[in-house]
């Protein structure tokens, strides 16, 4: 039977990577925990929130999702990029990643949606800085990260709704 080459194309340079592969979910993880330590739903939250916030359980099953694709998505950027573009990964994940958990600590336990906001825009900018920077690296690898800016503009509404609704 011969192979499809197709499957050739999915990895460009390298073979499936099991340590690269279980180091992003790993990494990812971490990131979710450390973000959710700071997610609280009080009666703050439930006093502020717009009509037009989905249900809470939406939000856990929302991001599980959205964080599997920014694993991949940092999988298929490293195992697909060049020595001299590893660094460069580390860096913009990082801030993404950081400014993706100083959101939830300014939010919902410091209860502030203007800090928020403007840490959301700084969250937005780099994601759309990793989806160009990563799209010459692997045009799979950024395509993986549009949820994700989807859904960050949408917790942006909210953010900024939630600032309207403080009395």
């Amino acid at each position: 039977m011969k192979r499809s080459k197709n499957k050739s194309k999915f990895f460009k340079k390298s073979k499936f990577n099991l340590k690269v592969f279980i180091s992003c979910f790993i990494i990812v993880v971490a990131v979710a925990f450390f973000g959710s330590r700071f997610t609280k739903i009080d009666s703050w939250y439930e006093s502020v929130k717009p009509a037009i916030t989905p249900p809470n359980y939406i939000f856990p099953i929302a991001w599980t999702i959205l964080f599997a694709l920014i694993a991949l998505s940092l999988y298929f950027a490293w195992i697909n990029s060049d020595k001299k573009w590893k660094p460069d990964i580390i860096i913009l994940f990082g801030f993404n990643f950081a400014f993706n958990i100083l959101w939830s600590f300014f939010y919902f336990t410091i209860h502030s949606p203007v800090f928020a906001l403007i840490d959301l825009i700084f969250l937005l900018f780099s994601i759309i800085v990793l989806i160009i920077f990563i799209y010459r690296i692997d045009k799979k690898a950024s395509y993986l990260l549009m949820p994700y800016l989807l859904w960050v503009c949408f917790a942006g509404i909210l953010n900024y709704l939630t600032i309207s609704n403080i009395k």
